[in-house]
């Protein structure tokens, strides 16, 4: 029997194995926008401003794409394609050094897409063991894992796809499962038939479905899902779609716990949640966009709708009881998240179809001509700096381990950590 000291000592010692070490801060990025899909990182040592000479290392990537990085210890995972083929091209690499550690490469058909879509623009997802990668063709929606060598775990084919401007769905991983939505179009000029739409749980180990949900038809959404903890300890994974509007599902089984028709465009923005509400924008590339917040419930309710200036593409951001919303066309608002009063609404300008996240008080979002736009997380509007990549860009920074990972159509930047900044 251990003496109460000694047993003290061990029970103290558990508690700190159960957090993460100072050190060792938020080493992984494992899905798109990071934690939960939340876009928000406490790193240290991200600069606000910086020149050339600051990156830790660019590296030139094989092929093209917007796929944006997740990072799992000394890795980063990304995709890119080959645009003439769509050859699909998995690419790890290494966090210190930049180097392309390996490659794998997937061939697959040319087919119509969106004409700022690329045939590799959903993010992987990354878990301790695997990487988990989806795209399509046509014939063929594709989810598969690899793992951090780049060897074939498994590879499921979740059948045909009908989409008018092809696909960007990104997987997540809950609790043993990677799940993935698969909202297709419907019948329209474009799609001679309808798609056959559903969301999908697949067991991380081997593949094997756990549970398919059925989904009505409408538009293809490009949500990817975040999860919402109860109290007492249940979960609900919250899709959006246009079809559903936004919708609640019992992660373990796939059963719906309760939806609100609320969005009538195409969902190309993922959840978010603030005050206690639910956040989903909507929209089309001929205007009509509006944010939707929700409060769940039995039954669920509309709060209220943001109408004017909100984003189609980009992620609304949810911070301290602000909600950031960064318009396609560069309009940036801040409103109360509670109440949904605009704060302040400003111009950054250019075109924006990455998503914001936020490196403690300040906001970076790419442009679609490779701008980094930082400005203030705050009540008070203030742009901070504009830092060019000088090349197209319409992905999603990527925050671990104190560093910052931004990607253009084909190359990959890291700036922060222990990197001594230049003098201005």
């Amino acid at each position: 029997m251990m003496r109460p000291a000694t047993l003290c000592a061990a029970m103290f010692a558990a508690l700190l194995a159960s957090y993460p070490p100072a050190s060792a801060a938020e080493p992984e990025w494992t899905r798109f926008r990071g934690p939960n899909g939340t876009g928000l990182s406490e790193a240290k040592d991200i600069p606000t401003t910086w020149t050339d000479a600051d990156y830790n290392w660019t590296t030139t990537l094989p092929g093209v794409g917007h796929s944006s990085p997740v990072i799992w210890r000394q890795r980063v995972f990304l995709i890119n394609s080959v645009e003439e083929t769509a050859e699909r091209i998995v690419i790890c690499v290494d966090t210190e050094s930049g180097k392309i550690l390996w490659e794998r490469r997937f061939p697959s058909s040319v087919h119509k897409k969106h004409l700022l879509n690329s045939f590799a623009s959903a993010t992987p997802a990354v878990d301790q063991d695997h990487l988990y990668c989806s795209w399509s063709s046509p014939e063929e929606y594709t989810i598969l894992a690899l793992d951090h060598a780049g060897r074939d775990v498994w590879r499921v084919n979740l059948g045909p796809v009908i989409s008018q401007h092809s696909t960007a769905v990104s997987p997540v991983v809950f609790d043993g499962m990677v799940i993935l939505g698969n909202d297709q179009d419907g019948i329209g000029k474009d799609s001679p038939v309808a798609g056959v739409s559903f969301l999908v749980a697949l067991d991380c180990k081997d593949g094997h479905e756990r549970w398919r949900t059925k989904r009505e038809n409408a538009v293809v959404s490009y949500s990817t899902p975040c999860v919402r903890r109860l109290p007492g300890g249940k979960v609900e994974m919250i899709f959006n779609s246009q079809a559903h509007g936004i919708t609640a599902i019992d992660p373990y089984t796939g059963a719906v716990r309760w939806e609100l028709p609320v969005l009538d465009k195409r969902s190309v923005s993922s959840p978010v949640m603030a005050a206690g509400l639910i956040f989903g924008s909507t929209g089309s590339g001929g205007g009509g966009n509006y944010v939707a917040a929700v409060r769940p419930g039995n039954p669920p309710e509309l709060a209220y709708k943001i109408t004017k200036m909100a984003p189609y593409v980009p992620t609304l951001l949810a911070k301290d009881g602000l909600l950031f919303m960064w318009g396609d066309q560069g309009v940036v608002s801040c409103a109360d998240a509670a109440t949904g009063d605009i704060i302040w609404r400003e111009r950054c300008n250019g075109k924006y179809s990455g998503s914001p996240i936020c490196v403690r008080d300040h906001l970076y979002c790419l442009a679609d001509d490779g701008t980094v736009v930082v400005i203030k997380a705050s009540r008070d509007f203030e742009q901070v700096a504009r830092i060019t990549l000088g090349e197209e860009a319409r992905s999603t920074p990527s925050v671990a381990d104190g560093r910052i990972y931004f990607r253009t159509v084909s190359h990959l930047y890291s700036l922060g950590g222990k990197k001594v900044l230049s003098a201005r």
